[in-house]
């Protein structure tokens, strides 16, 4: 380490800092945790799972994968896990922008208290949701029997595609709160103002200035809703026991269960969600790309 030298008088010397690439090795080094951690979790077992879909037991081949591209039963699994994480998220997404935009209304206190128990909800997953659903609106559930004795319905087909759907909405709002609430900011209440003055009504100008500003923070939260349904499967599996068609639940019963255990076939599973949630992740994307163009 060099310092400059200064006449009698002066200040004392200052150190100069290391120039190029070196300056950058202390920050690196504090990074070597974070990757050790995300090539023992997340890069080492996803290689597994690449390794193990190819492999059978005539040795390595696309035979998993073609196996399931020809089952009908598989297919049904994806079929019904995309059509209950599409449904689940357009709903949820749909909740959590009206919801993020009324808290911009409201006075700080009450926007805090909404905040905070958004925050406490959004921890309510898995097996405790299932029986929270259960015992409110299952088929002796409390709801169901006040609703029932006054004659408002007849049952509640909570065990069913519907019922999956209704749980993965409960827990698809808070997460939509949460990760639209801050996008609220890029919005500025003088530009509905603007727009009031120049003759525009609300639906314009949310049309035209207020739902292109937010698309990006509305696509990317979307994609975020959608890959939390699709891989979701402790709420859909404590509520239908296994017997609801989804891919988890077919992954997970292909890798622990009793009579039919295949981890290469479930490991094949895997590799297909994951390329699907690929394509959805280049499709989201390609349209912000697009959308930043056409805003130029």
């Amino acid at each position: 380490m060099k310092t400059t030298s200064l006449p009698l008088g002066g200040q004392a010397a200052v150190p100069q800092l290391p120039r190029g690439r070196l300056r950058h090795w202390p920050a690196a080094l504090l990074l070597l945790p974070f990757f050790v951690m995300l090539t023992l979790f997340c890069l080492a077992p996803m290689g597994w799972v690449l390794l193990n879909s190819v492999h059978t037991e005539q040795g390595l081949s696309l035979a998993n994968y073609s196996d399931i591209l020809s089952s009908p039963f598989y297919r049904q699994a994806f079929d019904n896990s995309l059509r209950i994480s599409v449904w689940s998220s357009v709903i949820g997404l749909v909740i959590s922008l009206l919801g993020a935009a009324s808290l911009r209304r409201v006075s700080g206190r009450l926007r805090r208290l909404v905040v905070s128990i958004t925050n406490m909800t959004s921890n309510l997953t898995g097996v405790p949701l299932a029986f929270a659903f259960i015992i409110l609106v299952g088929t002796n559930g409390a709801l169901t029997l006040l609703l029932r004795q006054w004659g408002l319905i007849e049952d509640l087909r909570l065990y069913s595609s519907n019922g999956v759907i209704l749980i993965y909405t409960y827990f698809q709002i808070p997460l939509g709160v949460l990760l639209l609430y801050p996008a609220f900011d890029s919005l500025d209440d003088d530009w509905q103002a603007a727009a009031s003055l120049l003759g525009a009504k609300l639906w314009q100008y949310w049309y035209h200035v207020g739902l292109p500003v937010l698309a990006p923070a509305i696509l990317g939260t979307f994609i975020l809703l959608f890959a939390n349904a699709i891989g979701a499967y402790a709420s859909a599996y404590a509520l239908t026991q296994g017997n609801f068609n989804l891919i988890t639940v077919r992954i997970a019963s292909l890798v622990s269960g009793d009579i039919f255990l295949e981890p290469n076939m479930a490991a094949a599973l895997s590799v297909l969600l994951m390329l699907m949630l690929l394509l959805v992740t280049a499709v989201n994307q390609w349209l912000l790309k697009k959308g930043a163009r056409h805003a130029r």
